[in-house]
């Protein structure tokens, strides 16, 4: 992706609302779009929408199940038509959202007219395609990235308008930036997309809601796939030249899951720097995805992440100079059902190559690595994949090392997390307080860098560890001198 000049800061900001959110609109009215702002509050605003929850899973495939929706069934040589009919029970779902929304039949009717033209114009073009595939000079796997991205974009398309016809009835002058380049001629670049979509946009007097989906030549799924929502913020940042990004989520960015800890107990995150964003981000607990907070670092402009439904409460503010003033950890997060693949072959010392046949296997099956250790004859990773895959992975790397042996285990990743852990004594505390709670550690990885600890425990030990850690390590900490940007939880 290439970096056009950015437009010098106007004082705006630019503002995701994640699909969950996006369910939830007429409470959004009363907290982050309108809320008690007088009428000239109201601009100098632009967001980013995700789809209505559960409408990516029913057009794609459900995100944790797998299970297809309509673009597993279209690709899916054995399903026939049954994509069109899965096809309807979106549109019939959307439909029933838009029914929720607007009480109005007028302002239904308009709702239900923009999905329905969308929706049966990707349903023609899927015909046509399958028609066209149905000869042997033209295959379906070259095309199928085109069909999960135009499919995705009904999402983003639907819940955009929507929020600009809810705004209009509320008085205000919204305006509906379409980025997913339905029925334009030609892709063009992300940021040139951008900067033509927002010409004439008077954002001193107009509320811009963007689709989160954004048609370019980059092809934002093929290397982010459901994370380009992130990605289309953070251009449009930058590109318009934002004065901060903001995010909104359903929760605090807390210093531990308060389901684990207890409410009581968690603090809320007052700062922190991209790096440990990037840190929470691989370990599923996405701040940012690490390729937009990249964007968002380069040109200077701070993230802001924000509970959605608590406006007054300034949430976690995100910036690369942000440097802890007290070292510490800031959160303690963690991954269960991780799989440790242990690779182990005598001959493996002093050679060269087992490392990268290693990688090659789990490139090749889309494994995800959180974290890997080694020795001189063992390379541990620590996965996180389907079974399936994985046993893959084991597959491939026996037929070629048959003399190495090779285990496979679940087993949970605990992680404590900070700008600073130095002079913080964390590795000796942490293994204090899991040896006194009777945790005995499977493994434990603490790097030179010091900005995380990770801690391998048996899935049976994960809650006990996160409890036990974030205790030792935050709120005796902070009964003792407050670590850097932690607040008391609202």
């Amino acid at each position: 992706m290439t970096d056009t000049k950015v437009t010098e800061t106007t004082g705006h900001t630019v503002e995701k609302i994640g699909g969950t959110s996006m369910s939830r609109s007429h409470e959004l009215l009363d907290t982050i779009l309108i809320g008690a702002r007088k009428p000239d509050e109201l601009y100098g605003r632009v967001f980013v929408v995700s789809a209505y929850g559960g409408m990516t899973d029913a057009l794609l495939e459900h995100k944790k199940s797998g299970e297809p929706g309509v673009y597993g069934l279209f690709s899916s040589a054995e399903s026939g038509w049954s994509w069109g009919d899965a096809l309807t029970g979106v549109a019939r779902k959307m439909m029933d959202k838009n029914a929720e929304i607007f009480p109005d039949s007028t302002t239904r009717e308009m709702a239900n007219h923009f999905i329905t033209d969308r929706v049966e114009g990707v349903r023609s073009c899927l015909i046509d395609l399958q028609r066209l595939c149905s000869f042997g000079h033209f295959q379906l796997e070259a095309h199928l990235l085109t069909v999960r991205e135009m499919l995705s974009s009904l999402g983003e398309a639907q819940s955009a308008y929507n929020t600009v016809l809810l705004l209009k009835q509320n008085g205000v002058n919204a305006r509906f930036v379409d980025l997913t380049g339905w029925r334009q001629d030609g892709e063009l670049p992300l940021d040139t997309h951008i900067e033509r979509a927002f010409d004439g946009v008077d954002l001193t007097h107009e509320l811009a809601i963007v689709t989160g989906y954004a048609q370019c030549s980059e092809q934002l799924m093929k290397t982010y796939d459901r994370g380009y929502s992130e990605v289309t913020l953070s251009r449009v940042a930058v590109v318009t030249g934002a004065s901060e990004a903001i995010i909104h989520k359903e929760f605090h960015l807390s210093s531990a899951d308060p389901n684990v800890v207890g409410q009581d107990k968690v603090r809320v995150i007052g700062e922190t720097n991209y790096d440990v964003a990037d840190q929470l981000s691989n370990m599923g607990m996405e701040a940012i995805h690490p390729r937009a907070a990249k964007s968002l670092r380069q040109a200077g402009i701070p993230l802001r992440v924000k509970n959605a439904f608590e406006p007054d409460h300034p949430g976690t503010v995100i910036r690369s100079d942000l440097e802890a003033r007290t070292p510490g950890a800031e959160i303690v997060t963690g991954l269960k059902d991780v799989f440790a693949l242990e690779f182990y072959d005598q001959d493996m010392v002093g050679v060269k190559g087992y490392d990268s046949k290693i990688l090659d296997a789990l490139t090749r099956h889309k494994v995800w690595i959180i974290s890997k250790t080694s020795n001189a004859n063992t390379i541990t990773h620590f996965l996180k994949g389907s079974m399936k895959a994985i046993k893959r992975v084991e597959a491939d790397l026996a037929e070629a090392f048959p003399t190495a042996s090779i285990a496979l285990r679940r087993v949970a990743m605990v992680s404590a997390i900070g700008r600073d852990l130095r002079g913080a004594s964390t590795l000796a505390r942490a293994i204090g307080i899991l040896a006194e709670k009777g945790i005995e550690p499977l493994g434990i990885t603490d790097m030179i860098r010091k900005v995380d600890l990770q801690v391998i425990v048996d899935e049976d030990d994960f809650d006990a560890a996160i409890k036990a850690l974030h205790g030792a390590l935050i709120e005796d900490a902070q009964t003792q001198d407050t670590p850097a940007g932690l607040t008391a939880a609202a």
